[in-house]
């Protein structure tokens, strides 16, 4: 156990696995995959060019390259940073999830696609950013979509994703790069398809993921010590989901506040609720997301239609009231 950063721990995670996998590829463009601090890893050097490829400026192709290798089953883990997920959008939706149903199982998938989430700077502008592309995938059958919140799942998640047998979608937030945490030296899996209950409460549940999680955190201790019992869920897979916790917890608290970092309509909250809504009947709903709108390029109006702890905690308190 010792103290790592967001991204050396997911580094760690795919050195070992390529350690473990002498047929392993990584494919990236533009940052290459090392790091410093608290070690260097270096994947470029440690593998060699045939094994870790820099490619040019051209997400689909790599995307499509990475999922030929997995048709013949090399794991690869292709590196898509920012806009670059919507870039490869098609190849993705026509293909790596649908290749194990057109095979009749005979062919899977095991390629992991470690996206950038996008949007999530000001100054940038429309052209650069996409609030949603969590979601884009997670509407593809035949693809898991999984976005850690803390570096314990960020590395957990990786090795769990390198391992599947399927397609895995790794959403990277942007906002978290900057947390460091103890974990294990060692080699674990933080199961797909499974979410972590962050506190435990009886009066108001709150369900987050991703890059939203510091906030909601945040906010269920204000309510916490303001006498509120709020449990908090992180998501953690939103495909599959883990309904069955939702459930539990919604039973529980009969109030609940979904905050997502995607946009509001048809999203992530909207589907939480729709799945809460049938299992728990009476139980009051709210969600809260960003904006129906690109992300525009000036800093204020860009703040303006983040998804805040000032905006979390009024919705809370509209929840509880209810």
């Amino acid at each position: 156990m010792s103290e790592k950063g967001w991204y050396y721990s997911q580094l760690e995670a795919i050195r070992h696995e390529m350690l473990e996998r002498p047929d392993m590829l990584f494919y990236y463009e533009l940052t290459a995959p090392r790091v410093s601090v608290p070690a260097t890893i270096n994947l470029e050097q440690e593998f060699g060019r045939d094994r870790v490829y820099n490619s040019s400026i051209n997400e689909m192709w790599y995307a499509s390259a990475a999922i030929g290798a997995g048709m013949i089953g090399t794991r690869v883990v292709a590196y898509i940073p920012y806009q670059g997920g919507t870039v490869a959008f098609d190849v993705l939706r026509q293909h790596a999830g649908k290749i194990r149903y057109k095979t009749g199982g005979v062919a899977s998938i095991p390629v992991v696609f470690f996206i950038e989430e996008s949007g999530q700077g000001a100054t940038i502008g429309p052209q650069h950013s996409d609030w949603d592309q969590d979601i884009y995938f997670a509407h593809m059958p035949g693809i898991k979509v999984v976005v850690p919140s803390t570096v314990y799942d960020a590395k957990g998640l990786m090795h769990a994703a390198i391992r599947d047998p399927d397609p895995v979608v790794y959403i990277n937030g942007g906002r978290l790069k900057g947390q460091v945490q103890d974990v294990p030296d060692e080699p674990y899996e933080v199961a797909i398809g499974e979410a972590a209950v962050r506190s435990e409460g009886t009066d108001l549940t709150i369900v987050g993921y991703g890059s939203v999680m510091p906030y909601v955190l945040q906010v269920a201790a204000d309510l916490v010590a303001s006498g509120v019992s709020t449990e908090v869920i992180d998501l953690r897979s939103l495909f599959p989901l883990d309904r069955q916790a939702l459930i539990n917890s919604a039973s529980k608290t009969g109030k609940l506040l979904v905050v997502e970092p995607g946009k509001f309509s048809y999203g992530v909250g909207a589907e939480v609720i729709a799945s809460v809504a049938e299992a728990v009947p009476g139980v009051v709903a709210r969600r809260i997301a960003y904006s129906d709108s690109p992300p525009p390029a000036a800093r204020e109006m860009f703040e303006f239609m983040q998804v805040t702890p000032e905006r979390i905690a009024a919705a809370a308190q509209v929840v509880l009231a209810s």
